[in-house]
């Protein structure tokens, strides 16, 4: 069975190879475009244009200096112009939507970085004086988004990025979500055995734990077919506060799936905020009071940054996601 599933558990075991890879490829252009955007004026605001702008919204939005938009539908804000940063995730290239968007900002003469494939629909678009790219490879968003969070960073946009620390994270997941690692200590398959059957509601306490748990969700969906929800507390406690109260003397295995309760799956990045803290408490109090079972992910205690912290609970939901569809279909 782990034999016929053995090209996605690769896939996911090389999530930190493809960050460094990413890197290693766009060295010289990541250097070409820090030395053009130190000679230039600050951008009176960055505008990260492309349907995976979401997830640099969620790094950014708290650090960077002047006022940052997400942008994921076509084209751009209308009051972009030649003062302003328009930076573009394609890590496939082909989006029709992003490459509309290098078009329009470089016709207003805004500054442009795009992260794409060489060749590709996106590149195709990115010519100008003001555009430069950096021409990833491996296809992955993830690695896309550090590359160019490091760019931020090193013009001063954006929080400190490790790319190897966000890699040796994502290392540390495959190594102990290995289909190699025994069920007692394996995250992943603890996580999709408890999900058997059952409805995940997914939460994250943080901006980036939050969306690690939207994203775990659609994974979850893909790979059952099957609801699963992500939200904030106050959206997910009405979920936990109807759900159906199990009888302690009650046989699962003769129990209707749709009468089972849901489980709570926690996504703890570590962070020590009070109001974090005290949602995840409403939570877990609520999935107590309606014997709703309550599984928790942890991010690599190595990670030292919010986005290496980000990727290891990602890649753990993931795996749990593989894993169950594993269980449930076969392949």
């Amino acid at each position: 069975m782990l034999a016929g599933a053995d090209p996605m558990l690769r896939t996911l075991a090389e999530a930190g190879a493809r960050v460094r890879r990413d890197r290693v490829q766009v060295g010289d252009a990541l250097e070409r475009a820090v030395a053009h955007a130190h000679q230039a004026d600050r951008p009176r605001a960055v505008v990260a244009a492309g349907p995976d702008s979401r997830l640099l919204r969620a790094v950014l939005e708290p650090w960077c200096p002047v006022p940052f938009v997400a942008w994921p539908m076509p084209g751009l804000p209308g009051w972009v112009g030649s003062l302003d940063l328009v930076v573009v995730l394609a890590p496939d290239g082909s989006d029709h939507g992003s490459a509309l968007a290098v078009t329009e900002a470089l016709r207003r003469g805004a500054q442009v970085v795009v992260a794409a494939p060489e060749k590709s629909l996106v590149t195709e678009h990115a010519e100008g004086r003001w555009c430069h790219l950096l021409p990833i490879v491996t296809g992955d968003q993830s690695a896309a988004a550090v590359v160019m969070l490091e760019f931020l960073d090193r013009v001063d946009l954006g929080p400190r990025t490790d790319v190897e620390d966000v890699a040796g994270a994502l290392d540390h997941v495959a190594t102990v979500c290995s289909p190699h690692q025994d069920l007692s200590v394996n995250p992943a398959k603890l996580l999709a055995i408890a999900l058997a059957d059952r409805t995940p509601v997914v939460w994250g306490g943080t901006v980036l734990a939050a969306r690690a748990a939207r994203r775990v969700a659609e994974s979850l969906r893909r790979a059952t077919g099957v609801s699963a929800i992500a939200g904030d507390a106050e959206h997910l406690l009405p979920v936990l506060e109807s759900a159906p109260l199990q009888d302690l003397f009650d046989d699962p295995l003769e129990s209707d799936s749709a009468s089972l309760p849901p489980v709570l799956v926690v996504l703890d990045d570590g962070s020590d905020e009070p109001v974090v803290a005290e949602q995840r408490d409403r939570l877990v109090r609520a999935a107590g009071e309606r014997r709703v079972r309550v599984e928790t992910l942890t991010c690599d205690p190595g990670a030292t940054s919010e986005l290496a912290r980000y990727a290891s609970l990602l890649l753990q939901g993931r795996y749990a996601a593989a894993y169950l569809q594993i269980g449930l279909t076969g392949e």
